[in-house]
This record gives C-alpha cells, sequence and structure tokens, in this order.
C-alpha cells in the first residue's frame, strides 16, 4: 500500500511512521533519510526497510526487494531498521 493511497502522500515520517505501527505493517521507503534518529527515535515497530535503487524504477526496487522479502519472516525485521541496495544488505537494531 502507498501513502498516497491513505491520503498521506505528504505525511511527515513520524507520521507515516505511527500509520504503519497502527496498521501492524512494515514501511518500505524510497527515502535516504527516513528516521534520521536525531528527528524521528525509531524505537518498536514492525520494520522499516530502506531501498536504494539506481534508476529508482519499479524493476529495479523489485529486483532488490523481492529476493530479500522472500527470505526473511515478518518477525525478523521487527524492531530493525534494514537498508537494501544492489549488493548490500544493513541491519540496524532500534531497539
Amino acid at each position: 500500500m502507498r501513502a498516497s493511497e491513505t491520503g498521506q502522500s505528504r505525511a511527515d515520517d513520524q507520521e507515516t511512521l505511527r500509520i504503519a505501527i497502527d496498521q501492524r505493517r512494515i514501511l518500505i521507503t524510497l527515502d535516504e533519510h527516513f528516521g534520521d534518529w536525531a528527528v524521528l527515535p525509531l524505537s518498536e515497530h514492525f520494520g522499516v526497510i530502506r531501498v536504494k535503487a539506481n534508476p529508482t524504477t519499479s524493476d529495479n526496487i523489485l529486483k532488490i526487494l523481492t529476493p530479500f522479502l522472500q527470505r526473511i519472516s515478518p518477525i525478523q525485521i521487527q524492531n530493525h531498521l534494514v537498508i537494501l541496495s544492489t549488493n548490500r544488505e544493513k541491519w540496524v537494531s532500534t531497539r
């Protein structure tokens, strides 16, 4: 579900994360500054995935995201920020 589909296309990071938590969703973003701890402390949430794709086409995003989602379970990503790119995966615990 896209943020724009819930009327949140211009919502700030805190509001976007609150909605994801309320709906028990993993948040997937292309925003490289999402979850900046100085602005938005991440604590208990269902997971945040930051996808770094260049160019940011649907095909490139899916090539990075699909294999990752196929091999992890939702419980593994809970309370983590995962930064994904073509050849890198970085896990950051947010608790």
